[in-house]
């Protein structure tokens, strides 16, 4: 059944009974998937998104584990070497420092230093982003992954693409750092601007290619994530200005989908990346130099990067708005994109 059959049932779902049931098909589906975090058991997740899971699969399958990051992401490692298929949730991608010596220097070079010989099938699910947390629980940090050679990194938007997503990311023979937004997964489906219909069944979608979200023809807004919603508000905005926007939602930062981005601002001829990481060294660079490699320096009359500036984020909720893109930062940046500034 689709949902568009019983649009009352998907609208009131919220995104992490969405994800939850895109894992519990996959454990269905492969008895080698497991999962092992914090509170992911009993109290089925900080956000819950692994509620349920502990009581249909058991506690060997659904493990909660101590505050002991570097321990059990080590242990996933281990797993994934022996033929498992681990899900290992960091609480928050903050706390991702703890666990980086497994992250980088074993789930992501195993692969490449045995030749190929040991893969690597694991998922490394954890939330980032800005709900008004502070400096140490605000952070997105997929530039700091996808800068690490051997990671596919995905951050999804809409209820579709966290199922479709992740279930991609449990098949995947390569480790995958699975981010999703905290204030995506405080949302249920009729809060989202953007939402395809959510099938019943398993899905997959192919990590590395971009969706076209919202189609225009002045500007190309690329970015990712909840800042989607944002890019999709702000374009509403400026049509009163008479600036249509094109907003192409990433999916994921590895692979990077550069060629419908090209295609996009080729005939747009006008680009903006709006990202929630930081600014320097990040996303928004990378994809903006990528896109003018493939069409040429003088292919675009302007390229400009929104990003959060080289700041942590403050604690209180006006000062984190004053420095991370919402839906007025980018119309007004789109505004002046239009007049030539």
């Amino acid at each position: 059944m689709n949902a568009v059959d019983r649009p009352n049932d998907r609208l009131a779902m919220p995104l992490p009974a969405t994800i939850a049931e895109a894992i519990a098909l996959e454990m269905e589906r492969d008895e080698a998937i497991l999962c092992i975090g914090e509170d992911i058991g009993r109290a089925g997740g900080v956000f819950g998104a692994t509620r349920g899971l502990q009581e249909r699969f058991g506690k060997n399958r659904v493990m909660d584990a101590p505050i002991a990051e570097m321990g059990f992401a080590g242990m996933g490692v281990g797993l994934a070497q022996a033929g498992m298929r681990p899900l290992i949730e960091i609480m928050f991608v903050d706390f991702i420092g703890v666990c980086l010596e497994q992250m980088y220097n074993a789930a992501a070079k195993i692969p490449y230093m045995s030749g190929g010989r040991q893969r690597m099938p694991m998922v490394f699910k954890t939330a980032g982003g800005c709900i008004g947390s502070a400096a140490q629980h605000s952070q997105c940090l997929w530039g700091l992954f996808a800068h690490l050679p051997g990671f596919k990194v995905v951050a999804p938007c809409s209820p579709y693409d966290h199922k479709g997503l992740m279930a991609a990311a449990l098949r995947s023979d390569d480790p995958v750092v699975f981010i999703e937004h905290k204030a995506l997964l405080l949302r249920k489906g009729r809060d989202f601007r953007h939402h395809p219909d959510v099938p019943d069944e398993a899905y997959t979608l192919p990590i590395g290619k971009a969706s076209t979200v919202r189609e225009g023809s002045d500007v190309t807004l690329a970015t990712l994530s909840a800042t989607v919603e944002h890019a999709l508000a702000a374009a509403e905005m400026v049509t009163e200005d008479g600036i249509s926007v094109e907003v192409i939602d990433l999916r994921s930062v590895v692979p990077l989908d550069t060629s419908t981005v090209a295609e996009s601002a080729g005939r747009t001829g006008r680009l903006l990346v709006v990202d929630e990481d930081y600014l320097s060294f990040g996303l928004s660079a990378e994809l903006s130099m990528r896109v003018l490699e493939k069409l040429g320096f003088s292919a675009l009359q302007q390229v400009e990067r929104l990003a959060v500036p080289d700041v942590p984020i403050p604690a209180a909720l006006t000062l984190e708005r004053a420095v991370v893109p919402g839906p007025e930062m980018i119309a007004d940046t789109l505004r002046k994109m239009a007049k030539g500034a």
